[in-house]
């Protein structure tokens, strides 16, 4: 497969470089954008020094490294955007599809040719960039600093590259697959702004969680593209048709499924057949959270609050003032209707961002408030008191019925941002996201509501009681 393979890459690689509307512009970005940048680096540095700002050109030169790489690799995108469908305008694709190689191996090879001269030109333009800092400054980058970018550099551009062909074959022309590349572009540009923040600031260590996570998404989506890749459908393909009427009907054909709809059966029938074919995201889900609680507390041991930050003995009658207090910032009413609608809002944010996250995002949306609560349990039993009693004080009230409903929620929200990664066989990938889309409807509304609305309840007002009732004086 991977010789099938390499023949379609030189094949596509040679086109490209007797194309010079993108031969000119990556030698440009190769050849003189680390000459600019290199100039703009020695005024900066020049600039900064004059204040005795000396630390500053020790994070800005990483920095300007990582820009260097990134402009050449956003090519990567243009060519991969026109691997299958520029060549079904060009009318070239039917004698590729022709080839007698297999999917796998066609697939692979445009892939390998769009991902190959950008990162190559990117590798050469940083190159290019620390020979002219060492011969203007005699500068020389820590070889782990540099390991994370050059890391950094091939994972983003591997992503960019496998997320546009997915884009490319499932497109009928080169207008909707550049409208659809906003998807792979506005995360990167997300991802670029967070890797600015932590070379400016230092943070190289967090670097490589950035590295392993990008290293994940790139198994996801080759695995994505090699699963839906199919010669035939792509030839079949005429026109982007957008038919929300079928659309609607498959999915109330899933929600509903044979016959009337009826409550009962939901209840005694859907439900339970959901449970036992979710059990996998339902456990992951569940270990996400345990996971949480125990980083939350090992986070406490390595650093402690200040001495007197926390005090569990609670003044009744301040206490019930706080209880009538509004809305402070981002924190809902303690009643039973702003705690349930700011949950509910909470649960369909992360299940909306983990549709265009592989389900990631709704995981550690999850994960975040499991740890402070493991936080402040080690806290807790840091100062002499027992954590179990924080628990049942605080968390188990209410958590008896709202962390149900969070896990079915995140567990299902999961499932509907893995759908596309393997659809079943005979299964399209957008047939695949209507189903988890109906099935997470179906169990978000008749399950987990009813769930956050009992918790709302129950934490407005019998958690505050139970916590007066351990800690009250």
């Amino acid at each position: 497969m991977f010789r099938d393979a390499l023949i379609i890459t030189r094949r596509e690689i040679r086109d490209s470089l007797r194309d010079w509307r993108i031969v000119a512009p990556v030698l440009i970005l190769t050849l003189i954008f680390p000459w600019i940048m290199n100039l703009s680096t020695q005024v900066a540095i020049n600039f900064v020094r004059e204040y005795n700002a000396t630390i500053i050109p020790l994070h800005l030169i990483p920095f300007a490294v990582m820009i260097v790489g990134f402009f050449p690799i956003s090519f990567s995108l243009i060519i991969a955007l026109e691997s299958f469908v520029g060549e079904k305008e060009r009318n070239s694709l039917e004698p590729l599809l022709g080839t007698p190689i297999s999917d796998s191996a066609l697939y692979l090879g445009k892939f390998f040719s769009s991902l190959i001269p950008p990162l190559f030109a990117s590798y050469l333009g940083i190159i290019s960039y620390l020979i002219g800092l060492y011969i203007s400054m005699r500068y020389i980058p820590e070889w782990v600093i540099l390991v994370q970018i050059l890391l950094v550099t091939a994972m983003e551009s591997v992503v960019m590259v496998a997320g546009a062909v997915v884009v490319s074959s499932h497109t009928t022309s080169v207008r909707a697959a550049n409208l659809l590349a906003s998807f792979i572009i506005i995360p990167m540009a997300f991802l670029l702004q967070g890797e600015t923040v932590l070379l400016f600031w230092g943070q190289y260590d967090v670097m490589w969680f950035i590295i392993a996570a990008l290293a994940v998404a790139v198994a996801l989506l080759i695995r994505t593209g090699m699963r839906t890749f199919n010669r035939e459908e792509i030839l079949a393909r005429e026109i982007d048709e957008l038919n929300l009427g079928a659309m609607a009907r498959m999915f109330r054909r899933f929600f509903v499924g044979d016959g009337r709809f009826s409550l009962a059966r939901i209840y005694r029938q859907d439900v339970p057949r959901l449970l036992r074919e979710n059990r996998l995201p339902i456990f992951v889900t569940v270990l996400v959270i345990l996971g949480g609680l125990v980083f939350g507390w090992v986070f406490a041991l390595r650093f402690p609050l200040p001495s007197g930050v926390i005090d569990l003995r609670i003044d009744r009658s301040a206490f019930q003032r706080q209880l009538s207090m509004p809305s402070l910032g981002f924190l809902p009413s303690l009643n039973t209707q702003a705690i349930f609608v700011n949950n509910v809002r909470s649960l369909l944010g992360a299940s909306l961002l983990g549709l265009f996250s592989f389900g990631s995002i709704a995981l550690i949306l999850l994960l975040a408030p499991m740890a402070i609560i493991g936080f402040f349990a080690s806290e807790v039993a840091m100062l002499g008191m027992n954590p179990l009693t924080f628990f049942v004080a605080f968390v188990v009230p209410h958590g008896l019925f709202e962390l149900p409903a969070a896990v079915l929620a995140t567990a299902f929200a999961l499932r509907l941002g893995a759908s596309i990664i393997s659809p079943p066989p005979g299964v399209s990938a957008g047939e695949n996201l209507l189903h988890a889309l109906a099935d997470l409807v179906k169990m978000f509304v008749f399950v987990v509501l009813p769930l956050l609305l009992i918790a709302a309840f129950v934490e407005a007002n019998v958690t505050p009681q139970v916590v007066l009732w351990f800690y009250g004086r």
